[in-house]
């Protein structure tokens, strides 16, 4: 007898969410459309009509993930507190929670996909492209107050960011002795240094 599926009431949201607790559960390697589709009690075809393809359903999904972090980094960027108190907590939140922490699986996931998927490099650069003018406005803030010496902040961003994708990868795939303590202090000790007004 044909298993009996249902339609979704909310398609988008429903896939995204049961994308994301499956890779919290079983990591990216176990997630097809088939498994998706039993998760929600559907069909393969359902998903596929909404979102084409699995790796669109990868980008939704890091989409979804980055929409909902967005309104906690809004709300560091827009307090009225020492900049580089904020700087350490942009740091905190740009960093994965441990190994195989969802989020970021799914970061490294679209980014070793853009060799075949070219497609997949323009949303990941406009999710980078909103961290970075965060940065830079916390930046901003710093050098106007006189907390922060003058410096290149587009610069700085680029090179912080790139620090924090290198540890962060480390954290999520479990290299061995990668600590997000120790990685959120080298960040930290960074930013004083270069951001300091007494460093000659």
């Amino acid at each position: 007898m044909a298993r009996e599926h249902r339609r979704l009431d909310r398609p988008r949201e429903q896939v995204l969410e049961a994308a994301m607790a499956a890779i919290a559960e079983h990591g990216l390697a176990d997630l097809t459309m088939a498994g998706l589709a039993r998760r929600l009690g559907t069909s393969g075809g359902h998903i596929l009509y909404y979102f084409g393809s699995k790796d669109q359903v990868l980008l939704e999904t890091l989409r979804w993930s980055e929409e909902r972090l967005a309104p906690r980094r809004a709300e560091l960027i827009g307090r009225s507190t020492p900049a580089g108190d904020r700087i350490a907590e942009y740091i905190d939140l740009y960093l994965p929670t441990g190994t195989a922490d969802p989020r970021w699986l799914l970061w490294v996931d679209v980014w070793s996909r853009t060799l075949a998927v070219p497609e997949l490099r323009n949303t990941q650069a406009e999710l980078d492209r909103r961290w970075h003018e965060d940065l830079i406005r916390l930046l901003d803030d710093g050098m106007r107050s006189g907390e922060f010496a003058p410096i290149d902040a587009e610069a700085f961003s680029v090179r912080l960011r790139a620090m924090l994708d290198g540890f962060s990868t480390q954290i999520v795939i479990g290299v061995p002795g990668a600590s997000r303590a120790a990685f959120a202090t080298h960040a930290l000790d960074y930013t004083r240094h270069t951001l300091s007004t007494t460093h000659p």
